[in-house]
């Protein structure tokens, strides 16, 4: 990624161009500091372009015995539609089953940030946080489930204020049906 400085001065310079494009006065006391807000905003917003997702896992792994599913479910996340560039946000739950390593629970959650502050579609998102925790910690197997809004859905196009979309994927031992079915039954459980 770009020096942050110079990032920040193009956002800025992008920002004031789209504030002209719709007519506003960026002179305006409300808008004056609005391009260094969303800057600021856009860089926060996308800072999980500067993480190794494989190195946070990495740097918690622990030699354990333990072959149990691990759960960390709730975990909220906030992402960037690539399409719209509008935010999508919801709840990723996590499972995998350890294979001689365990890892730090809040390590799942910064996961999540890292592959979640980018520009994303939910489906890769998934995707990403399953084979990162399979390439890291090569566990008997891994089940990511994404719950979320859309705004590009809820406040634009078809305008449906209701709408939840989940994603999921799977492998090793939760290509079995049985402990899809286990893991699923936990998460009704809240």
């Amino acid at each position: 990624m770009q020096d942050t400085e110079k990032a920040k001065e193009m956002l800025m310079n992008s920002c004031h161009d789209m504030l002209v494009a719709i007519g506003e006065d960026t002179a305006r006391e409300g808008l004056v500091k609005t391009p260094d807000r969303v800057a600021r905003a856009v860089l926060e917003a996308t800072a999980g372009y500067k993480e190794n997702p494989e190195e946070i896992l990495r740097g918690a792994m622990f030699k354990e015995d333990y072959k149990q599913m691990v759960i960390v479910k709730d975990i909220d996340f906030y992402s960037l539609c690539e399409h719209h560039m509008l935010p999508f946000f919801g709840k990723v739950h996590v499972a995998y089953i350890p294979n001689g390593y365990i890892t730090g629970l809040s390590k799942i959650a910064r996961v999540v940030d890292a592959f979640s502050r980018r520009l994303q579609v939910q489906e890769r998102l998934t995707l990403q946080i399953k084979e990162c925790i399979q390439n890291t910690l090569n566990p008997l197997g891994v089940m990511v489930v994404v719950e979320a809004q859309h705004l590009c859905m809820q406040m634009r196009g078809i305008k449906k204020q209701n709408s939840i979309t989940t994603t999921s994927d799977f492998c090793g031992a939760f290509n079995q049906a049985k402990t899809r079915e286990e893991f699923m039954n936990l998460l009704r459980n809240r």
